[in-house]
C-alpha cells in the first residue's frame, strides 16, 4: 500500500486534478513517474485507484442516504481500518466535513488501497484529501480538512 500512496502523494502534490483526469497524459506522467524512481505496476495501480476514484463518484452520486444512520464496520472493513481510523471518520462526518457518500468513497478507496493491509491515520488522512480533492463540491470540506491534518490529536475521540 505504501508504494501506491506514495505514486498517489506524488501526483497530488505535483499535478492539477484536470491534469490526472486526462487520459491522454497518462503515458507521459507514467513515463515521468517511472524516471521519478517508482515502479510501473506500482505507477499502473495508481491510475486504476485514481480512475476508480472518479467511477465511485459517479456510481454514489445520489444523496439518499440517511444522515443520522450510524456506520458499522464489518470485520473485512474493521481489519483495515482500525477504530482509531473509524472514530476519525466519524468525527469528521459529525463536523459536516464528510457527508455518509464521501465517508463510503473514502472507505472504498482505502479498501481498495490497502490489500487487506491495516492502515494508519495518516494514510486515512491523505486518502480522505484526495476524495474530497476529487469532488468539485467539496472545496470547503477540502480546506478545512487539509488545515486540520496536522493539529489532530487521536486522543480528541477518547
Amino acid at each position: 500500500m505504501e508504494n501506491v500512496l506514495d505514486v498517489l502523494l506524488y501526483l497530488f502534490e505535483n499535478y492539477r486534478e484536470g491534469e490526472l483526469a486526462d487520459g491522454a497524459l497518462h503515458a507521459n506522467l507514467k513515463l515521468e513517474l517511472e524516471q521519478a524512481g517508482f515502479p510501473s505496476q506500482e505507477v499502473d495501480q495508481a491510475f486504476t485507484w485514481l480512475s476508480s476514484l472518479s467511477q465511485t463518484e459517479a456510481d454514489m452520486s445520489s444523496e439518499d442516504s440517511i444522515s443520522d444512520a450510524i456506520r458499522v464496520f464489518p470485520l473485512q472493513e474493521a481489519a483495515v481500518i482500525p477504530a482509531s481510523c473509524q472514530g476519525f471518520l466519524l468525527h469528521l462526518e459529525q463536523l459536516g466535513i464528510l457527508s455518509p457518500i464521501s465517508r463510503e468513497q473514502v472507505i472504498d478507496r482505502l479498501l481498495a488501497l490497502a490489500n487487506g493491509e491495516a492502515v494508519d491515520l495518516d494514510q486515512l488522512k491523505w486518502v480522505i484529501l484526495m476524495v474530497l480533492f476529487s469532488q468539485s463540491g467539496d472545496r470547503a470540506a477540502y480546506v478545512e480538512l487539509e488545515e486540520m491534518m496536522y493539529s489532530y490529536d487521536a486522543d480528541m475521540l477518547h
